[in-house]
């Protein structure tokens, strides 16, 4: 064989090489390659090293089978009390089988927005504006339900929906922001009246609590006065009594003295008109003198004018 003949074989070995080389495929992960053999669907190749038969097989679609987002742009719909709005709307899908995704619809993405828009019509034209803003998760529930059944024979999963923005018009949006002040006030309102309320409540509790704790104090210091009073009147009758015992003892002392010292009838008889003498010495008019008395007056006198006899 010839230089010719050499150098011919050496490119048909070249281009061998070259598609073999360009014929060896890796799947990354989370990928999958849809693969037809003589333009029929032949097999999905996952994750890995694979070949495909030169001129036979060739990729039809690679797909990717993480979650993906669909952000649908705002679609006008009217609502029960024919209020009319836009809303727009967040799909969260991941594709599960990928023979139907590649073969189950032509476009399964406007697919999936169009069934979107009318599914949402459908929802919102059986409710009134004050629910469709108050339930998003209702609507987001009854969506995805919808549309989770209505993509499975396109081997799509829906996982999740949800409204992005509800926009109402303009002439609802000034209303509703003048009820939501008004709200405001209403509430900022009741909060004062309360607080009012609540302070009023206190200060009377306050002067409540002082005059329960000044009549407290009151009788306290009354029951003190009188337990000093009480006192008082205790040691003042003590003290009567201990004087009268002290006179009583001393008249008994007296007594007992001038019976051990036995005085004479004369002596008592001077006494008793000492005595009287001092009786006299007041503001009386009459003085009834007893008839022992008179006696031991007349014995002094006797006695008195023998006396001024022997001294003649």
């Amino acid at each position: 064989m010839g230089p010719i003949g050499t150098g011919i074989l050496i490119a048909i070995g070249v281009i061998i090489l070259i598609t073999i080389i360009a014929n060896i495929k890796i799947v990354p992960q989370a990928k999958a390659y849809v693969i037809e053999r003589f333009g029929a669907y032949h097999t999905t190749w996952d994750t890995g090293i694979h070949f495909k038969v030169p001129f036979v097989e060739k990729i039809a679609k690679k797909v990717n089978k993480m979650e993906q987002v669909a952000d649908f742009p705002p679609q006008p719909v009217i609502t029960k009390d024919n209020v009319r709005m836009q809303i727009d709307t967040v799909v969260f899908y991941q594709i599960t089988d990928c023979k139907l995704y590649a073969y189950g619809h032509a476009t399964p993405m406007t697919a999936i927005e169009n069934l979107t828009s009318t599914t949402l019509r459908n929802i919102i034209g059986e409710m009134e504006l004050d629910s469709t803003l108050t339930s998003r998760d209702i609507i987001n529930t009854k969506m995805r339900s919808i549309l989770d059944e209505a993509t499975d024979p396109w081997g799509i999963k829906v996982n999740r929906v949800e409204l992005k923005n509800i926009i109402p018009p303009k002439e609802i949006q000034d209303a509703m922001e003048k009820q939501m002040k008004a709200e405001r006030e209403r509430r900022e309102a009741i909060l004062r009246a309360e607080g009012e309320k609540n302070s009023a409540i206190l200060v009377a509790e306050g002067q409540k609590q002082a005059m329960i704790l000044n009549a407290e104090a009151e009788k306290q210091s009354q029951i003190l006065r009188a337990e000093a009073l009480k006192e008082s009147k205790i040691r003042e009758a003590e003290g009567e009594a201990e004087a009268i015992l002290k006179i009583q003892q001393a008249t008994a002392d007296g007594i007992r003295m001038v019976n051990e010292a036995r005085p004479a009838e004369g002596v008592i008889a001077l006494k008793s008109l000492e005595t009287f003498e001092k009786v006299a010495d007041g503001k009386a008019t009459k003085i009834i003198i007893p008839s022992e008395i008179q006696n031991l007056a007349g014995i002094v006198a006797s006695i008195k004018g023998v006396a001024e006899n022997e001294t003649v």
